[in-house]
């Protein structure tokens, strides 16, 4: 305590008022008051080095209260119900302790699903990877007919255009989760949207015969990113053609009204079982009805750029009579 420099200065100085104080009294009063002055005195300046040795004290307690927090131990509670400066520090202390072992156990499960994402990227690169050096084995054989090699050289460029769109698609999630992604609020016409979400499907739509009607108000708009939110939209389409049958429809409807602008994506195709449907906007799952290339990410990310910009997704769906996507946008913070 006495190490300290400003105790020390008060202490000088809380002797020197009282030697002058108690030199006054007996100059100009009396001996019994200066007696009683010096008793005062001394009493006053023990009683601060009583009072000062309490919080130092406290003090040394709350530092060795910090110590343990920085040494990862967050189960110690120093608050008290008492009012004055220490209660209020001991206060503040606690708080900030809560939120470190908040932000702990935020980095654990970080750190877990970081490992999982890792885990099941790898799952996903090694099935195709292997495809690959097998089918590169038996292009080397001289002999291998052409229409074998022709094969091969397909089937390799398949699963790289496969593997090329997993990393791209894993790109644009960490990006989302990360929160580096700015979107954008212009005014997105639905119409639009759409039209620019069914371009890259055009193909696969001629190829199955499938038939998509779009039907919805021409005005309806909404605040969002327009390049982002189709890419959303491509994957929930791409789901929808993958599991109707040739010849199937998918419907798409969409209107505006005071409180969000809706889009709904209905199909008539396998249906997702219902006890797949609380999981399939999680990524790399994959349920009963997937198809055999099916990774199980295209839905994950429609979620978080769906999400991200103030929306809403929903799933209704039913085995072998189709399933209906509700987006909703809304105009106001939910």
């Amino acid at each position: 305590m006495l190490r300290n420099k400003e105790v020390r200065l008060f202490l000088l100085a809380a002797i020197l008022i009282s030697l002058l104080s108690v030199f006054a009294a007996a100059l100009f009063i009396s001996f019994p008051a200066a007696l009683l002055t010096a008793v005062t005195c001394l009493l006053l300046i023990v009683g601060f080095l009583v009072f000062t040795r309490w919080r130092y004290r406290e003090l040394e307690k709350l530092s060795g209260y910090l110590r343990q927090i920085a040494s990862g131990d967050y189960t110690l509670d120093v608050r008290d119900n008492h009012e004055g400066e220490l209660s209020i520090l001991k206060s503040d202390i606690y708080k900030v302790t809560i939120k470190l072992s908040e932000h702990g156990s935020l980095l654990k499960q970080d750190k877990l699903q970081l490992t999982d994402a890792i885990s099941d990227i790898s799952h996903q690169l090694k099935t195709p990877l292997t495809s690959m050096l097998v089918m590169v084995d038996l292009l080397a054989d001289a002999e291998l007919p052409a229409a074998k090699r022709t094969e091969f050289t397909r089937n390799i460029r398949v699963q790289l255009e496969r593997i090329e769109w997993l990393i791209s698609s894993l790109l644009k999630l960490s990006k989302i989760d990360a929160g580096t992604v700015q979107f954008k609020k212009d005014d997105i016409q639905v119409e639009r949207l759409i039209r620019k979400a069914l371009e890259p499907m055009l193909i696969p739509i001629e190829i199955k015969e499938q038939t998509v009607k779009v039907e919805g108000d021409a005005s309806a708009a909404f605040a969002g990113d327009l390049n982002w939110t189709a890419e959303a939209l491509i994957n929930i389409l791409k789901n929808g053609f993958e599991h109707t049958s040739e010849g199937g429809t998918i419907a798409i409807t969409y209107e505006e009204n005071a409180l969000f602008t809706e889009i709904v994506i209905a199909d008539n195709g396998k249906g997702i079982a219902k006890e797949d449907l609380p999981y399939i906007f999680k990524r790399f799952y994959r349920g009963k009805q997937a198809s055999e290339g099916s990774i199980g990410i295209g839905l994950a990310m429609a979620h978080s750029i769906i999400t991200s910009q103030n929306g809403t997704i929903e799933v209704k769906s039913r085995v072998g009579e189709g399933t209906t996507f509700t987006i909703k946008f809304y105009k106001g913070i939910i």
